[in-house]
């Protein structure tokens, strides 16, 4: 498998990006990986990274981004934190990857029993931690489909919660970010949550999510804070 280089990078449109780790993951849940000379990679990358895609995605030890993408060094960027929230230090990360370092695509991945997602539900607070679930607990509020047990001893609203706080966080990535919002809307790159099952391995892409270009893309009713 080569490493990703500039000519390399600069040809992959948003959409082919977007392709290119949907196979990945058929490939890691098949297990079929491709088969990658990693010192080779570390050498053909010492002078340079081109990665075609950055990932925000969790700090759980199960949601390796390169992993379950299967890709390889240089391949894509990724930015993980508990929670997988969106914040100004995860937005100028996100700028650099995209308008600095010509990433095309755009993944915000979180998962299945995730610990800060329940923390969220449970109203959990502990030093710096309260902060930071402080960011997932609109998602809690927001979510209005399920009436009973809105805690993290009920898998279905955990899951619910989830699904609604990666949209959400999509959606907080085009109001606070005009960088990225002017690049996604005018096709430069692309965006779109998703969720990864740590009992299967496979990523459910949300796609009422994805936007690549202005005509993808609706405004939504209300302003998003995480």
């Amino acid at each position: 498998m080569k490493t990703l280089n500039k000519a390399s990078q600069s040809n992959i449109t948003p959409a082919q990006a977007y392709e290119l780790l949907r196979n990945g993951n058929e490939r890691f849940v098949d297990n079929l990986r491709l088969h990658r000379n990693l010192l080779e990679q570390v050498n053909e990358t010492r002078d340079g990274q081109w990665p075609m895609a950055a990932i925000v995605s969790c700090m759980d030890s199960r949601t390796s981004a390169e992993l379950i993408f299967d890709q390889g060094l240089g391949d894509i960027f990724s930015i993980r934190l508990a929670g997988a929230v969106i914040s100004e230090n995860v937005l100028g990360s996100l700028e650099y990857a995209c308008k600095v370092a010509g990433s095309k695509f755009i993944v915000v991945l979180g998962h299945t029993k995730c610990g800060a997602i329940k923390g969220a539900c449970d109203k959990v607070e502990m030093g710096n931690l309260t902060g930071l679930l402080g960011k997932i607990t609109p998602a809690v509020y927001a979510e209005k489909t399920i009436k009973e047990n809105r805690t993290s001893s009920n898998p279905e609203f955990v899951d619910a919660v989830t699904d609604l706080h990666t949209k959400r966080s999509v959606q907080a990535i085009m109001e606070q970010s005009h960088i990225l919002r002017d690049m996604i809307l005018n096709g430069e790159i692309g965006i779109i949550g998703a969720v990864y099952n740590v009992e299967t391995g496979v990523v459910t892409f949300h796609e009422d999510t994805l936007v690549i270009g202005s005509e993808a893309y609706q405004e939504a009713p209300e302003a998003v804070t995480v």
